[in-house]
């Protein structure tokens, strides 16, 4: 019987692109305290009241465009990943999702019941940075299931590995055969989080977001901070690629509301870059492991939109890293040996 096992664990989708399911998912998800940061008696009237009623019908047309006959591309994406996972690792390998199907619970209860001497699982965020809305919410929901459910087994977590070697070669790797030629610039899109939250999982409040050059003055509030964290994979993706500092940039997309959030913004970004002459331009997703709304429709479509209307020539979309062969490796060599 296997004494250990592999749950991977990713942001969820809609049961459907239905409006009604959609509106489901868009609540639990903005309802999520480490989302929407606000007291709950602020949140409910703010997501329940306004948000979910207004966004559900728009965000319903956005999944449409990219549903699959095999359901959300980011759920099939996952299972198959589970699949490769559980084969280069000999493991028993689950999924579950941080919102909507399958749950932690659900899933943890399955294991438990098909691996009665369980003694340790490996819960693997496929989130590469820290962020509270990503990275954090994702463990702390999955532990949370494990207390409540008072499972015999150990559940160890593997840290975010935005600068882990074998991540980064994956990363680089996926973006070498679009590079040729070498375009005007390369562009990494990382999603984007609140400048609030930057602040708020700063450990001394007193490093993060102070000065200009924060991010490249050593300090014990990297191993929290999203920003450093997309800094320094883009640092070290565009070394792997030699590319000029010139030749690349980083940005942030998906912002919500109207608090000033980590910058500069994608979608502005791309409004720009042919004004400076950048007519031809390839965009790659590094905060996302999988292919989903925000790469697929958000930046391969309504990007794409906005930098041809610019006068841009040239938009090429890197693919996630989905189910690279490099990608499995790193995670299954690497990654899951890191486990905590």
């Amino acid at each position: 019987m296997a004494t250990t096992a592999i749950l991977l664990t990713n942001l969820g989708s809609p049961d459907s692109p239905a409006p009604t399911d959609v509106k489901k998912y868009l609540d639990e998800f903005l309802m999520d305290e480490r989302v929407i940061d606000l007291p709950y008696w602020l949140r409910l009237p703010l997501v329940r009241g306004l948000i979910t009623p207004l966004r559900s019908r728009q965000s319903a047309k956005k999944y449409q465009t990219i549903w699959t006959d095999q359901g959300s591309p980011l759920v099939h994406t996952t299972r198959q990943l589970t699949q490769l996972v559980a084969a280069a690792a000999h493991q028993p390998t689950y999924m579950c999702m941080r919102y909507a199907n399958p749950t932690p619970q659900a899933v943890l209860a399955q294991i438990a019941k098909q691996h009665p001497d369980l003694k340790e699982l490996k819960l693997v965020p496929l989130y590469p940075h820290y962020a509270m809305s990503s990275y954090e919410t994702a463990v702390e929901h999955v532990k949370a299931a494990h207390r409540q459910g008072n499972y015999p087994f150990a559940l160890t977590v593997v840290p975010p590995f935005y600068n882990q070697a074998a991540y980064v070669t994956a990363l680089a790797n996926s973006l070498r055969p679009h590079l040729n030629p070498l375009p005007d610039h390369v562009l990494f899109s990382y999603h984007g989080i609140p400048e609030r939250h930057v602040k708020k999982t700063d450990p001394g409040r007193q490093h993060c977001l102070q000065t200009a050059d924060c991010c490249n003055v050593a300090a014990p509030a990297h191993a929290f901070c999203y920003r450093h964290q997309v800094k320094e994979t883009t640092r070290l993706v565009a070394q792997q690629l030699d590319l000029a500092p010139e030749r690349h940039s980083f940005s942030f997309q998906s912002r919500l509301g109207t608090d000033r959030w980590l910058r500069p913004y994608t979608a502005e970004l791309l409004g720009q870059l042919p004004k400076r002459g950048i007519r031809h331009l390839v965009i790659a997703c590094p905060a996302f492991v999988s292919d989903c709304l925000e790469t697929l429709e958000e930046i391969h479509e309504e990007g794409r939109e906005i930098f041809l209307e610019a006068g841009g020539q040239t938009f090429i979309p890197v693919p996630c890293l989905n189910l690279n062969p490099d990608w499995v490796e790193a995670l299954v060599h690497h990654l899951l040996p890191a486990a905590q």
